[in-house]
């Protein structure tokens, strides 16, 4: 019995901190000095979106919204990263959180400003940009990364987060 239990709990522990390198990664929580991996999203179908509070796309956010309150329980993580490569985010990131909760009622996990193209992008970006071929152009530029860490889709600013092509990719892979 006793050899049973160590074999469960050592099978239990190997698989729980698997984590894809893509999303071994650590990011500062938005307006905040607390910092996540990632990997805490494991196993999750994760959408990434690089948003921003002063752009044509930032109605946007509603569609995210809405989409992780439909998917969440199914296993659907969105992950907003706030970037002023575009010249349309706050400079202060309180602004930044105040309008997500105020204006859009984002409940989905946000993370600091941070680049997002170019050759100063964040190292998590840079691993996104690797792994789909494709830098984000614009604001609400989205990456699908699929339960086993890997990027399977990358959607232009246009794709909007309610769009059928979108959903049936998510709900495809949930």
């Amino acid at each position: 019995m006793k050899q049973f239990f160590i074999l469960a709990l050592t099978s239990f522990s190997i698989s729980a901190f698997s984590c894809s390198d893509i999303l071994n990664s650590t990011l500062r929580v938005l307006d905040s000095d607390d910092e996540k991996n990632l990997c805490e999203y494991s196993g999750n179908v994760i959408l990434v979106v690089n948003v921003a509070s002063r752009c044509g796309y930032t109605p946007q956010y509603a569609g995210l919204q809405r989409l992780y309150t439909k998917f969440k329980d199914d296993g659907l993580t969105v992950i907003g990263i706030p970037s002023r490569d575009f010249f349309q985010e706050f400079s202060a990131e309180s602004k930044v959180a105040e309008f997500c909760s105020t204006e859009y009622g984002v409940e989905f996990p946000m993370f600091s400003t941070a680049k997002v193209s170019g050759k100063k992008a964040h190292p998590f970006y840079k691993k996104l940009i690797a792994a789909s071929g494709k830098e984000p152009r614009w604001n609400f530029a989205k990456y699908l990364i699929n339960r086993d860490g890997e990027v399977i889709g990358h959607y232009k600013s246009s794709v909007t987060p309610e769009s059928e092509r979108l959903v049936s990719a998510i709900q495809a892979v949930l």
